[in-house]
């Protein structure tokens, strides 16, 4: 028998939603964390000031991984989550909790939403793969003009955060070459890569103690790597800073 291509899978209270075998979500009831990418994309939230934390677009919402972090870090702020497959927050709101995150979803593909969207938002999220198994990826248009399109949804000084695999060479300079700033997230045994862009100034160590100061963020904070890639419009940073 084939297996289901959206499932939910147990290891004692932990729920993962696997999508065409692809680790799409962690969720375990009662906490907000994962210590996983999700941690790492939601804080890019914390690169912006608490009263600029109303409007946030999630592109790519699986089981909700990130939109938990998000409610958690912005209690008040309106989300947005983009899904493409009905089966896949059909099964979010059955295994993972998702209607009580207060969230605003919609079915559809987020590369068409974008489009569709105001563009004021403080903080797009961009986690959109397709693929099966171990070979997740970008789809059609990325990273042009996919993330380009995706800029145009945020007001200005919002933040981009993007998740990444194989293409972050290409997701890397696609970035660079339409925001001011970036900063690079890495965590320790995963392969992804998170580019937090906006043209508002953002540095590694100053997020690096947002985050420490963070309740929520700081117990994932020993996984993660930050470093600035770029500072200023137009110039990339001679020597990437290491937080």
């Amino acid at each position: 028998m084939a297996r289901q291509a959206v499932r939910v899978v147990r290891h004692g209270r932990e729920r993962v939603l696997r999508v065409d075998d692809t680790f799409a979500s962690s969720y375990e009831p009662g906490r907000v964390t994962t210590g996983s990418v999700w941690d790492a994309l939601a804080c890019g939230l914390l690169a912006l000031p608490p009263r600029e934390r109303r409007r946030v677009l999630l592109l790519g919402l699986g089981g909700g991984s990130a939109a938990r972090v998000v409610r958690a870090l912005a209690p008040e702020a309106s989300i947005v989550g983009v899904e493409l497959r009905p089966e896949v927050v059909e099964q979010a709101r059955a295994h993972f909790d998702l209607d009580a995150l207060g969230l605003e979803v919609r079915i559809g593909d987020a590369r068409q939403v974008v489009h569709e969207v105001g563009r004021d938002f403080d903080l797009v999220l961009e986690d959109v793969f397709v693929g099966r198994g171990r070979h997740a990826y970008k789809p059609e248009g990325f990273p042009m003009p996919a993330l380009a399109d995706a800029r145009r949804c945020l007001r200005r000084g919002g933040v981009l955060a993007t998740n990444t695999l194989d293409e972050a060479p290409a997701i890397r300079r696609a970035v660079r070459q339409l925001f001011g700033s970036t900063i690079e997230v890495s965590l320790t045994d995963f392969d992804n890569r998170i580019y937090l862009a906006s043209d508002r100034p953002l540095e590694a160590r100053a997020l690096r103690r947002a985050i420490a100061a963070d309740p929520i963020l700081q117990p994932t904070l020993p996984q993660l790597h930050l470093r600035t890639l770029q500072t200023h419009p137009g110039g990339e940073a001679r020597n990437p800073k290491i937080a």
